[in-house]
């Protein structure tokens, strides 16, 4: 139960997860005569095209940005293309009056492929990462309840002060008090000794899942919160295999060993440590990164938009300069039509700030929201029609379902904080000692969970402040996209004062507010069929792919690690059209 409830943990800090001052040392494109020049295959629609770039990418998210990077410094003659003025997607991170916030996600949980490009970018001097010894707090029958962490202790030390420290396991199990004994009882059935098995032919939703192994206690106060700070969603349509695969995978361990017979969770859950531990021993991290450990929260010192904002410099477009003659971005490029013509050449019209603009491209990489690609998609690729009109009856959705969800970050003085000491030693809440609070559905408070951005990194704030960033809405909540901005700080201010703060403290010091209509997209049940679909139809049309956060993963990382491993697919495509194969690895990447 224990470390399937910390495995939740790190996925929620995944969610929830600018300095331009490259360091042109560091960045050294291997270079290969694919690119035979920087001058980008474009003409007015008017005009015949007189040569070909390799790959097209489509939308400067996080995961079409990094592929971008990754296809530039491996000499692939790449474009980018956005929509919107700026990169970064979602990540948008502002700095004034000295304070330090986002308006989408707050951080990500630590990977290589973070610490790799940062290196490689010259920015991995600007990371900062959180004390690993702060936990997340849920706010249950009004009180914080902190859920069990280790000390920052590195190998066997940092496991001892897991199980035994005055944070750990054990006093979360014979002294927490967020738990009932009940609940405490049947958790602990299903983690050492047994459960019912799984049903045969049935895709389980996240509250099936977790009641039928660990209780409905657990799920109502542990991981119903948690799935609200990663999803905003509702797991009783969540799919547990498309939507924490990794987590449903422990019950397969847990079945593959041979006496366990009753499949309990947590003997699953040691093997799969052992042989994550084994896995990261045999590929470490490149000695001249900076030393960072797994999972734990990380950012960079004026906000996540520190890493795209230096892509889009590398790239020949810097942030609020001016672009290079041999830029590899277009921003404000909206993409209007893609076809593939005789002899396998793709086809992309743009609308553009100077006019209509056309683009021909060995491969397509389409990195856009599902619902952003329906009028270019279904002309070139019918069968990927899945992503927009699949009906899932059992659930009521048409298509990739995405729900609004705000992002409200305010501060208060710390003198408005209530005065209280925390439980197992964390001192005064006005110090907010831990990375946030999550608020089950159950407790009556409409915010989904509060991060302490101030507590978490330093320089977010003045020193006599607190800073919290506060997500409400989802898809338990679509109304709130309905809601005036001041509605909603009022609703985020309710929220605040009954978890944290005095009865007479001040109104809260407006930062940002921002609604994002089509925020996450949710993993439901049918989602794995929607994407088997997809990729049959992508085997019927080489060279594209359509790849977005509701395939690869909708953390920071998973973006991230899908930007280094695209662009393998791609290199390895371009390879066999023109060159000898360099490598031996699959095609199809985007099922991971």
């Amino acid at each position: 139960f224990f470390i399937f409830l910390l495995c939740v943990a790190q996925a929620m800090l995944s969610i929830v997860c600018v300095s331009l001052a490259l360091h042109p040392g560091r960045h050294h494109p291997v270079m290969n005569t694919r690119r035979a020049g920087l001058q980008i295959a474009m003409v007015n629609n008017a005009e015949p095209a007189a040569s070909l770039i390799d790959c097209l990418v489509v939308g400067a998210g996080i995961s079409g940005s990094t592929l971008t990077h990754n296809l530039y410094r491996a000499g692939v003659d790449v474009l980018l293309t956005e929509a919107r003025d700026y990169v970064g997607g979602n990540v948008k991170s502002h700095s004034e009056a000295g304070f330090v916030w986002e308006e989408g996600p707050n951080s990500f949980a630590t990977q290589p492929s973070i610490i790799r490009i940062a290196h490689e970018l010259g920015i991995d001097d600007q990371l900062v990462f959180a004390d690993e010894s702060l936990p997340p707090w849920v706010n249950h029958d009004g009180r914080l309840h902190p859920l069990p962490k280790g000390k920052g202790g590195k190998g066997a030390a940092g496991q001892f002060e897991l199980v035994f420290g005055s944070n750990g396991v054990l006093k979360f199990a014979f002294a927490g008090q967020l738990l009932s004994w009940p609940g405490k009882i049947r958790a602990g059935i299903g983690a050492f000794i047994g459960h019912p098995p799984p049903p045969e032919g049935k895709d389980e939703t996240i509250r099936e899942w977790v009641t039928r192994i660990l209780g409905e206690e657990v799920f109502l106060r542990c991981i119903d919160p948690f799935v609200s700070g990663v999803y905003a969603g509702d797991p009783q349509t969540l799919s547990m295999k498309a939507a924490l695969s990794k987590i449903a995978r422990i019950e397969r361990y847990s079945y593959s060993i041979d006496w366990n017979k009753l499949g309990a969770i947590f003997y699953g859950g040691l093997k799969r440590q052992i042989e994550l531990t084994k896995e990261r021993k045999a590929n470490p991290p490149d000695p001249a990164w900076p030393e960072f450990e797994y999972g734990n929260p990380g950012s960079f010192k004026n906000g996540l938009s520190t890493l795209p904002y230096a892509i889009s410099a590398e790239l020949g477009q810097p942030v609020g300069g001016q672009a290079k003659t041999d830029s590899r971005l277009r921003l404000g490029w909206k993409l209007t039509r893609l076809e593939k013509i005789d002899g396998g050449t793709f086809v992309a019209s743009f609308e553009t700030p100077s006019g209509a603009q056309t683009v021909r491209a060995r491969c397509v990489v389409l990195t856009v929201p599902a619902h952003a690609l329906e009028d270019v998609l279904t002309p070139v690729m019918p069968e990927a029609s899945c992503l927009f009109n699949k009906l899932r009856s059992e659930i009521k959705r048409i298509g990739i379902y995405y729900p609004p969800v705000a992002a409200v970050t305010v501060a208060y003085p710390k003198s408005a904080f209530r005065d209280m000491e925390l439980p197992n030693g964390f001192g005064n809440l006005r110090d907010l000692p831990g990375f946030g609070s999550l608020n089950p559905r159950s407790e009556g408070v409409r915010t989904l969970g509060t991060l302490w951005s101030s507590s978490l990194f330093p320089g977010r704030c003045p020193p006599d402040y607190n800073l919290l960033l506060n997500y409400i809405g989802g898809s338990r909540d679509v109304t709130i996209a309905e809601l005036s901005d001041d509605e909603i700080v009022s609703e985020v201010d309710k929220g605040c004062r009954q978890v944290l703060l005095q009865p007479n403290a001040p109104p809260p010091k407006v930062l940002g507010v921002k609604v994002w209509p089509t925020a996450i997209p949710q993993y439901e049940l049918g989602h794995l069929d929607i994407i088997d679909e997809l990729e049959r139809a992508e085997v019927k049309v080489p060279g594209l792919w359509v790849c977005g956060n509701y395939r690869s993963g909708v953390a920071f990382p998973d973006c991230v690690t899908f930007g280094f491993e695209q662009s393998k697919v791609v290199q390895r495509f371009l390879d066999e059209q023109h060159e000898p194969a360099k490598m031996d690895m699959p095609l199809s990447l985007c099922s991971l």
